[in-house]
């Protein structure tokens, strides 16, 4: 159990080793993504108290459009605002998510992050935390929203640069300061994760209750490879749980 502010190299070696487990026996992305998250927001904790360190924890995957279920395009309609959508349109998809509050546990009782659409990069100027962490990760904008499939693989290989935040309180790239950011103490943003053979994007966020420097948050790069081992299986099959329409 470790302070996300406090994290080492032998965190990231035990957490790595638990992440890359995590798909066994899931019978989807959507399973294997629940239990990651809940392995992270359940193990970055107080040392002294045990309480979480970690307001909010959530997966992302982008996912075209054309694919997800009539209420996530509904849903991704809605901030479109009448622009009509593209069936190859990639959306940035909600996965999985854990946080203090009882709606935090669930991608379906997300208000306002469920499917964000992404049908151009000046649309995505409208999300900073968007546009930021797709540029910290080091991924031009135009490739995940258009992936090239001859460098596809390529990207699939690579290791991305860590999103960091180290000071959340007046960021213009954290959103809802008022609502979320001050209320409930969030200190840093943390993101990580990277390109699927598909061609999709999947990152996960923390928001933390501790400052986390830039140095430490960097020891972050080498969890994505963990994770892309759990959810590799389903790439491009059995993404969301058996019950919905999607795949």
């Amino acid at each position: 159990m470790t302070n996300p502010g406090d994290f080492t190299l032998r965190d990231m070696v035990e957490y790595s080793s638990a992440l890359r487990s995590m798909g066994s026996g899931a019978g989807s992305m959507e399973e294997t993504a629940d239990r990651i998250i809940h392995y992270l927001y359940d193990h970055m904790t107080d040392e002294k108290t045990g309480n979480r360190n970690c307001v909010l924890v959530r997966f992302f995957k982008t996912h075209r459009y054309g694919d997800l279920d009539p209420e996530l395009q509904e849903f991704a309609n809605g901030i479109l605002k009448g622009q009509p959508p593209s069936p190859d349109m990639k959306c940035l998809v909600l996965l999985a998510s854990a946080g203090t509050e009882p709606e935090w546990h669930s991608r379906k009782t997300s208000k306002g992050h469920k499917a964000i659409p992404l049908p151009s990069e000046h649309f995505i100027e409208a999300f900073p935390m968007v546009r930021q962490l797709i540029q910290q990760m080091g991924i031009e904008v135009n490739t995940v929203l258009r992936p090239d499939p001859s460098v596809v693989l390529d990207m699939a290989q690579t290791t991305y640069n860590v999103f960091c935040i180290p000071e959340a309180v007046g960021s213009s790239y954290v959103p809802a300061q008022e609502d979320f950011v001050i209320p409930f103490g969030v200190r840093s943003v943390i993101g990580f994760g990277g390109m699927l053979p598909s061609g999709n994007l999947f990152v996960i966020i923390l928001f933390s209750r501790e400052t986390v420097p830039r140095g430490i948050a960097d020891l972050f790069r080498t969890l994505p490879l963990s994770v892309k081992i759990a959810i590799l299986p389903f790439d491009g099959r059995s993404v969301f749980r058996r019950g919905n329409d999607q795949e």
